[in-house]
């Protein structure tokens, strides 16, 4: 706690606001953005590839949340502040850090891709950033944020090493999307059904099982989508441009609509069970990686005939 309370010592409103901003990279609303577009608009391969790691990294972190229930630094003393504007977004237990996690994981496999120095060094330091914002604002402590930092890229390496083995065999993948399934469906039974200890918090353990059904649900909505593309959709990515900004506007609106739209049908069947955010996860999925892409080949046509009458002229 003492390099929390240090870093309190120098907070001002400048700082509090360029650091509320960075810390956002690391939510859940990023990975899906720039899943979303890299798998509609540029490459469906490492589309999958951003959404895989996404998924196997919120599992493994809020499966270490459960198992060693560590409360937020605020609970553990009472008396140290934080930054009042970060407190809606640090929900459940402390360790190990949610938002360091996905920063690295999408800015990880950024550099994974791209494979330039440049890129490399910019998501290094911006998945740096987003660890340091998450002390700064004293929601996390540094051994929530550096094993963050070290389990991220362990998964970024061995899954993207994995995909270029498997990259021409559709049944090796098939196996790997159905053991991340599997891995989510174990921190789902491990949620609901392990022992309560004295160090549950009860409003920590609820958010624990909504993470749960959200990585279980958003994975298998995920692996139907790859099996539908691979055999028989097979959609492609490419369009002019304005057609591409279509794709993504139009595309993540539905997402959202999807997201939020059916919050309320569900919770009026179901009731508050948390089971519902899985259902509600899945049917994003399914949007993103199903129905929104049978529409590919319609937007792969806008601009064609424009195009090919300027290059006659």
């Amino acid at each position: 706690m003492s390099l929390l309370y240090w870093l309190q010592s120098i907070r001002n409103p400048v700082l509090d606001a360029i650091f509320s901003v960075i810390t956002r990279l690391g939510e859940e609303t990023i990975l899906m953005v720039v899943g979303m577009f890299i798998l509609w608009c540029v490459n469906k391969k490492w589309g999958y590839r951003f959404f895989l790691v996404g998924m196997v990294g919120n599992t493994l972190n809020q499966l270490l949340k459960a198992i060693f229930l560590i409360p937020r630094p605020w609970v553990l003393d009472p008396e140290f502040p934080i930054v009042e504007s970060a407190r809606a977004a640090a929900t459940g237990y402390s360790f190990p850090s949610g938002h360091t996690q996905t920063a690295a994981g999408v800015f990880g496999t950024l550099a994974m891709w791209i494979r330039k120095s440049w890129v490399t060094i910019l998501c290094i330091v911006m998945s740096l950033l987003v660890g340091f914002s998450r002390m700064y604002l004293g929601v996390h402590t540094p051994l929530d944020v550096g094993v963050s930092l070290i389990t991220a890229p362990i998964i970024v390496v061995g899954l993207n090493w994995l995909m270029d083995r498997f990259e021409n065999k559709p049944k090796a993948v098939l196996g790997l999307l159905l053991g991340a399934l599997v891995f989510a469906l174990v921190l789902v039974l491990y949620v609901n059904f392990a022992p309560v200890r004295e160090a549950n918090n009860p409003e920590f353990d609820a958010h624990g099982r909504k993470s749960a059904w959200v990585c279980f649900g958003t994975m298998a909505g995920l692996l139907v989508g790859w099996l539908f593309d691979e055999h028989h959709l097979h959609y492609e990515t490419k369009a002019v441009w304005w057609a591409q900004l279509l794709k993504v506007i139009i595309g993540a609106a539905l997402v959202m609509g999807v997201r939020i739209g059916m919050k309320p049908v569900l919770a009026a069947i179901f009731g508050e069970a948390q089971f519902t955010n899985g259902i509600r996860y899945f049917l994003m999925a399914l949007m993103a990686s199903v129905i929104w892409p049978m529409t590919f080949s319609f937007f792969g046509k806008l601009g064609q005939k424009s195009e090919t009458t300027a290059e006659v002229k």
